[in-house]
C-alpha cells in the first residue's frame, strides 16, 4: 500500500498538469490551434527556404516574416474591438475559411508552375490578416471556457501546442522540401488548415457574443477606451513594452535561419528543419514545466526571466559556428521563450477586466504587429553587412532594453493581481 502512495501523487500532478483538457470545447480549440501552428511555422519555412533558392536575396527572404506579421500591427486592434463586439465563433469560421482559400490557391500555383515571388507575399499576407483578427478572439475564448481558475492552465497547455508546432512545423517542411518539394509542403499546409477550420465551427463557446450597450458605441471610441485602459495599466504596460523588444530585436532571427544554415553551419534543408525544430523542442519543454506549475503567483518574473534567457541565447547562437553547437544553443533559447510566450497573454487576462479584455488583446496583437519592422531592419542591413553581426547586434539591444524596462518598471516582477469577475457579471453571463 505505501507504493501506491506516489503512484496517486503522480496520477494527480498529471491531472492537475491537463486538467484544461477536461473541457471539452477547450479540446477542439487547442487542436485547432496547434493545426494552425504547425501551419503558420510549415508556411515560414516553405516560403523562406523558396524565395532563398529562387533569389538568393536575404531582403527578399526577410519579407517573408515582414509580410506574415504586419497585418498584426495594421489589424490587431481592430481584431480586438472585434473580440468584445462580434459572436467569436463566427469570427473564427470566418478567418479561417479566408485561410483554406488561400492554402488551395497557393498550392495551386505551385503545382502549376505558375508561381511567382509576389504570389508568396500575398499568400502569407492573407495568412497573416486573418491570424491578426482572429488572435484576440482565440485567446479570449479561452477564458470564456475556463474561467479565471482554469486560464494559466489553459494558456500553458495552449503554449504546450504552440510550441511543439514550432517543433514539428519547420521539421516537416525540411523533410518535406527534400521528398516532395515546396508544393506537397503546401498540400499538407492546405490539410491542415481545413481540418482546424472544421474544429472551430464545430465550437460551441458559452456567451461569446457582444453585450447590447457596446453596439451603441462606435469602432473608434472602442479603440479609445482600450489605449485609455492600458495607458492606465502598468502591468499591461510593461507586458506590451517587452512584447515590443521580444519582436522586433528577437523573433526576426527566424528569417535568417536558412541563411546561417547554409552558408555558416553549411547543412541542407532537412538539418535546417531540424535547426529551427531545436527552438521549438525547448519551447515546449519550457511550457509543459508552465502548465504543471501547482501554483503560479509571479508571473512577471516568468515573464522577464524567459525573455532574458532567449535573448543570451540568441547572444550565444550568433557565435556559433558549428552546427553540434547551434543546437543546444537555440534548444536553451526556446526554452526561454517558453516563459515569455505563456505569460505574454495570461498576464493580459489576468490584469483586464472583462469589458476591456478583448480590447487590451488588442493592443497585445498591435504590439507582437512590430515584429515585421523589426524583420525589414534585420534584413536589409544582413545584405549590406552581414546576417551575424545584426543578429548580435539585436540581442545585446534587447538585453539593454530588457534591464531598461526593469528599471521604469520593477513593480511588474512583484506578484500578479488578477481581475476577478463580479458576482453581478458572472451572473449575467451565465
Amino acid at each position: 500500500m505505501a507504493g501506491s502512495t506516489p503512484i496517486a501523487k503522480r496520477d494527480v500532478h498529471l491531472k492537475r498538469t491537463f486538467q484544461a483538457f477536461a473541457n471539452r470545447g477547450y479540446v477542439c480549440l487547442w487542436l485547432a490551434n496547434f493545426l494552425l501552428y504547425t501551419s503558420r511555422w510549415m508556411q515560414m519555412t516553405l516560403l523562406a527556404w523558396l524565395i532563398l533558392d529562387l533569389t538568393d536575396s536575404p531582403f527578399l527572404v526577410a519579407l517573408v516574416g515582414f509580410f506574415s506579421s504586419v497585418p498584426m500591427f495594421l489589424l490587431g486592434l481592430v481584431g480586438g474591438v472585434l473580440a468584445d463586439r462580434v459572436h467569436r465563433q463566427r469570427l473564427l469560421s470566418l478567418t479561417q475559411g479566408t485561410n483554406v482559400t488561400s492554402s488551395c490557391m497557393l498550392t495551386l500555383l505551385l503545382s502549376t508552375g505558375a508561381f511567382q515571388v509576389w504570389h508568396a507575399y500575398m499568400a502569407i499576407l492573407i495568412t497573416g490578416a486573418c491570424w491578426a483578427l482572429d488572435t484576440p478572439s482565440r485567446r479570449a475564448v479561452i477564458y470564456d471556457l475556463l474561467g479565471l481558475e482554469g486560464v494559466t492552465n489553459a494558456v500553458a497547455l495552449d503554449s504546450v501546442g504552440m510550441n511543439a508546432s514550432r517543433m514539428c512545423g519547420p521539421a516537416l517542411a525540411g523533410v518535406l522540401i527534400t521528398l516532395t518539394g515546396v508544393t506537397g509542403g503546401y498540400v499538407v499546409i492546405t490539410c491542415f488548415c481545413s481540418i482546424a477550420w472544421v474544429l472551430l465551427w464545430s465550437l460551441r463557446i458559452p456567451h461569446s457574443g457582444p453585450r447590447p450597450e457596446r453596439h451603441q458605441q462606435s469602432v473608434w471610441r472602442n479603440l479609445l477606451e482600450g489605449f485609455r485602459f492600458v495607458r492606465g495599466n502598468q502591468t499591461i504596460k510593461a507586458t506590451l513594452y517587452i512584447t515590443v523588444v521580444m519582436n522586433v530585436l528577437l523573433f526576426p532571427y527566424v528569417q535568417m535561419v536558412p541563411i546561417i544554415a547554409r552558408d555558416i553551419l553549411h547543412v541542407d534543408a532537412a538539418l535546417m528543419g531540424v535547426l529551427q525544430a531545436a527552438e521549438g523542442l525547448g519551447a515546449l519543454a519550457g511550457a509543459v514545466l508552465i502548465a504543471a506549475a501547482v501554483r503560479l503567483n509571479y508571473h512577471g518574473r516568468v515573464f522577464v526571466g524567459g525573455s532574458l534567457l532567449a535573448l543570451v541565447g540568441l547572444l550565444v547562437f550568433s557565435m556559433s559556428r558549428w552546427y553540434i553547437l547551434s543546437l543546444p544553443v537555440l534548444l536553451l533559447l526556446g526554452l526561454g521563450t517558453a516563459g515569455f510566450g505563456a505569460m505574454q497573454s495570461t498576464i493580459i487576462l489576468l490584469a483586464a477586466r472583462e469589458e476591456m479584455r478583448g480590447r487590451a488583446l488588442g493592443m497585445l496583437s498591435l504590439a507582437i504587429g512590430t515584429g515585421p519592422f523589426g524583420s525589414l531592419f534585420m534584413g536589409a542591413t544582413a545584405s549590406a553587412l552581414h546576417p551575424v553581426f545584426v543578429i548580435r547586434m539585436n540581442a545585446l539591444l534587447g538585453i539593454v532594453s530588457l534591464a531598461f524596462i526593469m528599471v521604469l518598471m520593477p513593480a511588474f516582477t512583484e506578484r500578479t493581481q488578477p481581475v476577478r469577475v463580479s458576482p453581478m457579471l458572472r451572473q449575467a453571463r451565465g
